[in-house]
């Protein structure tokens, strides 16, 4: 009995025989011959163990290359080769990932809860636990929250690629939900709410004028000295708040014009969705056209005309752009609404009763009003140089000059800009 017996069994043309799982190999026939190696064996039978175990293991190799290969091809179409995440389930006949309809809610809910800005992963671990009751560790949760393929997107082998599933979030959520992680959009709360923070800049250096409250009830204004002293002086709350409500006395716009300025701010929103039209109809071509490429280098690489490494780098570039196209394309095709955004009718409500309006409110409802007239004002704690939010620039202009021609062109800005200045 040779000491060194080997486990390795072939038949026919030196094609491995598998015999249960994993692979078991349990002696040597090659061609109806039988050879047993031992260690006191020829040479020549050595040699030709060599070769069939050569042969083997090249077949194994083979095999796993054939397997990577057609994962990695299943990949390229878009179908996710691995488990699918929550939210969605593998469907074993079609070998698609197809949307749990149980599952994808909640993962929607994790994300709009993520998005507020109101909880961290350990206040979100709870709410979920609250509202949907599925208890899911930290890690998870971030793991969920940052993963692209609720875009849309997977990774296979460090390639990222655009899956064919559905994805179940948008794009802006999930890029507000990377900002939130950042720390850029995470709400800041202040023990104080004062009412005309962020609203004044120094007109000495252009530095913001920060708010601090003294003993306990007095509210004081002062430059934030960001580039060194600054001899702008401290301002009590009321003054500020009087001086102010003089900027609003500057935008009384006559009502028999305001038929004409509603006329001209429509006109301007027609243009400027017929812009918007156009711009999206410029990203979708440029989509195609990008798209239209990425198909036919596929095709060059099946055909064996690019390599591997090119195609691969390549393709990494495109998918970017890709991304980016897609992002563009969401934002334009969403109707977009910012906070604060006023109606033609509020808009003249403001410019002929802001004063008035103001007078009638309390100090933090006045800093709110005028928020929704002013970008910002400068001061250097006797005057006010107030830059006015649109349209009400176009208002003020118009006030100050006495340019109540109802011409058409009363929806253009004056080629310079002007201040007023508004003397304590």
């Amino acid at each position: 009995m040779p000491r060194w017996p080997l486990p390795l069994s072939f038949h026919g043309a030196c094609s491995p025989v598998y015999v249960g799982r994993p692979l078991i190999l349990t002696r040597l026939d090659c061609l109806a011959e039988t050879r047993i190696v031992g260690k006191d064996s020829r040479s020549q039978d050595k040699f030709m163990h060599d070769i069939h175990v050569a042969v083997a293991k090249h077949y194994v190799e083979n095999l796993r290359d054939e397997v990577k290969k057609g994962v990695r091809e299943k990949a390229e179409e878009g179908i996710y080769p691995g488990r699918a995440p929550i939210g969605y389930r593998n469907n074993s006949l079609t070998r698609a990932i197809d949307v749990d309809s149980d599952r994808a809610p909640m993962v929607r809910r994790i994300f709009e809860l993520y998005a507020s800005g109101d909880h961290s992963l350990v206040t979100l671990r709870k709410t979920v636990f609250n509202e949907l009751g599925i208890r899911l560790s930290r890690s998870y949760l971030e793991k969920v929250l940052k993963n692209r393929f609720y875009l849309g997107y997977f990774v296979w082998q460090g390639v990222e690629y655009k899956g064919t599933h559905t994805p179940l979030i948008s794009g802006d959520l999930y890029h507000h939900v990377q900002d939130v992680f950042a720390s850029r959009n995470k709400p800041k709360h202040r023990k104080h709410a004062f009412a005309f923070g962020g609203l004044l800049r120094c007109a000495h250096d252009g530095c913001t004028v920060t708010a601090e409250l003294q003993k306990g009830k007095y509210v004081y204004y002062r430059c934030s000295h960001g580039r060194g002293k600054c001899s702008l002086p401290y301002m009590r709350e009321q003054d500020v708040s009087d001086r102010l409500g003089q900027v609003l006395k500057d935008i009384y716009v006559p009502e028999t014009i305001a038929d004409t300025i509603v006329a001209s701010l429509q006109a301007n929103n027609a243009r400027t969705e017929s812009e918007r039209q156009q711009r999206i109809a410029a990203v979708l071509q440029r989509l195609a056209t990008l798209r239209a490429r990425m198909d036919q280098m596929y095709e060059d690489k099946l055909d064996g005309r690019i390599n591997e490494d090119f195609w691969t780098r390549k393709m990494n570039d495109w998918r970017e752009q890709e991304r980016t196209l897609e992002s563009e394309l969401a934002s334009l095709k969403a109707r977009i609404t910012a906070d604060g955004t006023l109606t033609v009718k509020r808009i003249f409500e403001l410019a002929n009763k802001a004063h008035f309006l103001y007078l009638t409110r309390n100090q933090a409802e006045r800093g709110q009003l005028l928020k929704s007239v002013l970008l910002n004002c400068e001061t250097d704690g006797a005057s006010l140089w107030p830059t006015y939010r649109k349209p009400f620039d176009l208002i003020f202009e118009r006030a100050k000059n006495q340019e109540w021609s109802g011409r058409e062109d009363l929806n253009l800005r004056p080629p310079g800009p002007e201040f007023s200045r508004v003397n304590s």
